[in-house]
């Protein structure tokens, strides 16, 4: 079955980026795709938290939510939306995920987990603990394209929640992502061509690109890599909608030739001499 990214440059508006999200289900829908995957923060890309502030919403009044449900009705398509900054409960916000199924309704919902606090040599420093709550649990959902674990940019550096993915069954890992330029161009394609072949399970990364409304610039890149660790696509820098072949076929190949599930073990106390 075929896969669709979605590689956006989203911006301050959410009217803006759901009309880009909607566009993406159309072509994805086109193309042949079985279900489209979008980026980490595709409503509203914006550093800025005063300016943002008036377009955080709980989940049920998101309105790029909204669009995105009514479109995955109209044109008959699964959609994974990599994820929108959404109110919680407590008021704090969560970075979430939906899996939204071709009838509008929401599958599953994954809070990021790992939160990116970091100060760079570039001189860029982010503080996501200051505004965003961690997820506290891992999950898979059934798709047309099989059992889906999810992940959420940082994510993809803790290689624990992957191997609780893929032990729950996951034969695919979806980890949307909004990359910086730094990290990305060092660690973007090696470490998602490591959570393949460790899980053996395809990776399927839709990212943001480009320069941003807010002043940030995002890697892109998104790509889908096999059971194997082969790339079978990278769409570079251009904003768009790429596709890839997604046959079950080969997580079985690279389940046989290296049996790393089966050969699992838990691993007791680290001895300290």
């Amino acid at each position: 079955m075929r896969a669709a990214l979605l590689q956006m440059t989203s911006g301050i508006d959410p009217a803006a980026n759901a009309r880009m999200l909607v566009g993406g289900v159309e072509q994805a829908k086109a193309g042949g795709a079985a279900m489209l995957f979008t980026p980490e923060m595709s409503g509203l890309l914006d550093r800025d938290r005063d300016r943002a502030a008036g377009s955080l919403v709980h989940e049920d009044e998101d309105r790029v939510l909204a669009a995105v449900r009514e479109a995955a009705v109209k044109h008959g398509l699964w959609v994974h939306l990599g994820s929108l900054a959404v109110l919680r409960e407590d008021g704090r916000l969560a970075n979430r995920g939906f899996v939204i199924d071709d009838s509008g309704a929401i599958r599953a919902r994954y809070d990021k987990m790992h939160l990116f606090d970091v100060d760079l040599p570039t001189g860029e420093s982010w503080r996501e603990s200051n505004s965003y709550a961690p997820g506290e649990r891992a999950v898979t959902v059934q798709t047309p394209l099989g059992i889906l674990g999810l992940a959420i940019c940082y994510d993809l550096r803790f290689p624990d929640l992957f191997r609780s993915l893929s032990d729950a069954g996951a034969t695919l890992l979806a980890v949307p992502a909004a990359f910086t330029r730094p990290t990305g161009a060092a660690h973007w394609h090696v470490l998602l061509r490591a959570r393949a072949i460790e899980a053996a399970a395809f990776v399927i990364a839709a990212a943001q690109t480009g320069m941003h409304e807010d002043g940030r610039a995002t890697w892109g890149h998104s790509l889908v890599a096999d059971p194997w660790g082969e790339l079978l696509l990278d769409m570079g820098e251009p904003a768009g909608v790429g596709f890839a072949e997604i046959d079950p076929a080969r997580t079985e190949a690279a389940r046989s030739r290296v049996p790393v599930l089966r050969h699992r073990r838990a691993i007791p106390p680290v001895e300290r001499l």
